[in-house]
């Protein structure tokens, strides 16, 4: 399939013929290229990708197509993706750059990222949770990735020039925006062709889902936010199969869905599926493992990251507070306990809406198009719905009563007294 535009989708043996002709990946290997090992390792919805080992080198090649992967050509979607997502990466990974990895080349075209190879024992975080694997650094390394793209990328640090000029730069990932208004605000509250869930055991939950009004007056807010709001650029899909891992490394990949929106989406989705992960553990016990304690890690996790985040976005904001931040300038928020009012008000609010895009995140993953493996990997089907239930009523206690939580040890404490029925 060649288009006039100069696009092909690449196989082993034509990606290696295009590795030779790319100076910057030949680089990568060392100049050594007659040796290659080609893997190709997309288990995703959307993409191609390769793992490219030489004997000096290696590197990760990511191939954007113009259709959803996992439906196929009769659901197009612009290849243009890859751009955003290799701008999001260099963006990010100069703020952040311990936990983004490097950018080699990129091809717009071609619609092909090479980047850093995360070699093993690097493996995808949710892959991790259902294992049971404790990863101590986990919530210090994601508080600081979202702490840093996110404030340096809002009006806290930068002038409204800078930022309308981003802004509008990624305004064009349009249609990944679009996919995510679809099947996180709309599909799960209606009818839909993609939509399913582990039935007969979750046809009751589903439809109360669909005849919720009061939940769905909420979702709209929620998606009113995530069209209109501006805030800073987001990663747009950071949920756990998007960072990997090891005890002391964390990298955050995929952000395709990048564009400037509102920051609890991030937070929301990263938190969201954490909570997925505890409700999952029940259905991987076995005799060997209750996996109690490591739902105690998990809900430990979940409390840490939200609050090493909060420490580490406000001491940011201490810091550059005299700088060229348009939205709280120095000359007006000039007074210690002014500045501290404004900072409690606008976590709050954050805090809020992380909590309602994470419970949005959650109730989609069980009666959307797109589920995840920690409850996938479930054999047994009526388990597996007793765990995903439990979830379920966890998102919409969590999406309906938000602006009642405080603090997120009264949210911890919500999830505990969660008994599905």
């Amino acid at each position: 399939m060649d288009s006039s535009d100069g696009f092909r989708p690449l196989d082993g043996k034509s990606l290696v013929e295009y590795i030779k002709k790319t100076p910057a990946l030949v680089a990568q290997l060392g100049n050594q290229v007659d040796d290659l090992t080609i893997k190709e390792v997309g288990d995703g919805n959307l993409n191609f990708v390769y793992i490219v080992t030489g004997p000096a080198g290696s590197f990760v090649v990511k191939q954007a197509l113009p259709y959803v992967r996992c439906v196929g050509e009769s659901w197009p979607m612009t290849k243009e993706r890859a751009y955003f997502e290799a701008l999001a990466l260099k963006g990010q990974g100069h703020l952040c750059p311990d936990h983004v990895p490097e950018v080699y080349h990129f091809d717009r075209p071609m619609s092909l990222i090479a980047m850093r190879y995360l070699k093993p024992p690097h493996i995808i975080l949710r892959k991790g949770l259902i294992a049971g694997i404790e990863y101590p650094l986990l919530a210090q390394h994601m508080a600081e990735y979202m702490s840093r793209t996110l404030f340096f990328t809002s009006l806290l640090y930068c002038s409204t020039t800078e930022h309308r000029r981003a802004v509008a730069e990624f305004c064009g990932n349009v249609e990944l925006c679009r996919l995510t208004e679809q099947v996180v605000f709309s599909d799960p509250y209606k009818v839909a062709q993609y939509n399913h869930w582990t039935s007969p055991y979750l046809d009751h939950d589903a439809e109360a889902i669909r005849e919720d009004d009061v939940l769905k007056i909420e979702v709209a807010g929620l998606k009113s936010m995530f069209c209109e709001r501006a805030q800073a650029l987001i990663h747009g899909d950071l949920h756990t199969g998007s960072v990997m891992v090891t005890i002391d490394s964390t990298q955050v990949i995929d952000p395709e869905f990048a564009f400037y929106g509102p920051m609890g989406f991030d937070i929301g989705a990263f938190l969201g599926n954490l909570i997925l992960a505890y409700f999952a553990q029940d259905g991987h016990a076995d005799e060997g493992n209750d996996r109690k304690a490591y739902k105690q890690w998990v809900l430990g996790t979940i409390e840490e990251t939200w609050n090493l985040f909060q420490k580490k976005f406000i001491c940011l904001w201490d810091e550059h507070k005299d700088g060229n931040g348009d939205a709280y300038p120095a000359s007006i928020y000039n007074k210690p306990e002014l500045q501290r009012l404004v900072q409690q008000k606008y976590m709050t609010e954050l805090f809020h809406d992380s909590l309602g895009f994470g419970a949005a995140k959650m109730i989609r993953r069980i009666v959307g198009i797109a589920h995840v493996e920690d409850f996938e990997a479930i054999a047994d089907a009526g388990k597996r719905a007793f765990c995903e239930r439990g979830a379920l009523d966890c998102g919409k206690l969590l999406l309906k009563e938000r602006h009642q939580f405080r603090t997120i040890s009264q949210v911890i404490s919500a999830i505990q007294e969660v008994r599905p029925c």
